[in-house]
């Protein structure tokens, strides 16, 4: 007989394994990986992995990083869609970025008081946005720092070399992201925040959550506290979590 038991009172998913909810501290080890890479990782896989997909008949390039937490020692995916095509909203505004990571919606180059750098200023790309946001928590750059990409528009084609790269550079670096369950069995990572190792704010992980186009389309605990996933504990949101298109003057880093 060989039965792999738990205390009755112990959650456990449906799979044998743990699942987790909240606002933990990882570091990213890895991003579009190999299937030797993700060996290396600790994580099984057959083949290497294929990084496009298509939705809704449109072509899109998948940047995945690989999130470590410690203690518990868990490994979750984070996905991005990207394409490198000028994410527009549904009036005819273009997002515009420059080189310290504000983004804005304008029909040409943004004249705002706060825009900063227009010399920078340039079309933001499909999924762009996302990246930006995640890589300025993980590298921890300071409010007006540096942050763009040499290799841009090969990224958005699914060249992430430069990604590559960032990994090593930043190996010792953490950022904090909040994660949720979905289907009761999958772990995802919520794309509308990334927050910084210090200060740990979590209150602006809840003005993203209340914000409109904001919700987490996963389960997660209420507190935001980081555990193990119980059903009882959990508040789902049913709104998609896909960012529709917003018009937003305001650089939320600077807030």
């Amino acid at each position: 007989m060989a039965i792999e038991s738990n205390n009755s009172e112990e959650v456990v998913a449906g799979g044998g394994y743990q699942l987790y909810t909240g606002i933990a501290a990882v570091s990213v080890v890895a991003v579009n990986p190999t299937q030797s890479e993700l060996q290396a990782i600790g994580i099984n896989a057959k083949e290497d992995p294929k990084y496009n997909v298509e939705i809704n008949g449109e072509e899109y390039n998948k940047i995945v990083f690989y999130l470590r937490h410690d203690d518990p020692n868990i490994t979750v995916r984070f996905d991005i869609l990207a394409k490198p095509e000028h994410r527009m909203s549904k009036n005819g505004k273009a997002m515009w970025i420059n080189n310290i990571g504000q983004m804005t919606w304008s029909e040409d180059v943004p004249a705002y008081d706060w825009w900063k750098n227009s010399d920078t200023s340039r079309k933001a790309y499909v999924g762009e946005d996302i990246l930006v946001n995640f890589t300025k928590a993980w590298a921890n750059v300071a409010n007006g720092g540096k942050i763009s990409f040499d290799t841009i528009d090969a990224i958005m084609k699914g060249d992430v070399k430069e990604l590559k790269e960032l990994v090593k550079a930043l190996s010792a670096n953490k950022l904090r992201v909040l994660i949720g369950v979905k289907d009761e069995k999958y772990q995802v990572v919520y794309n509308r925040h990334f927050g910084r190792l210090k200060p740990a704010n979590d209150m602006l992980f809840v003005k993203a959550l209340n914000e409109d186009y904001g919700s987490f389309n996963a389960e997660y605990s209420k507190d935001l506290k980081f555990g193990v996933y119980s059903p009882t504990l959990i508040t789902a949101d049913t709104t998609s979590e896909e960012t529709p298109f917003k018009d937003d003057s305001k650089d939320e880093w600077d807030a």
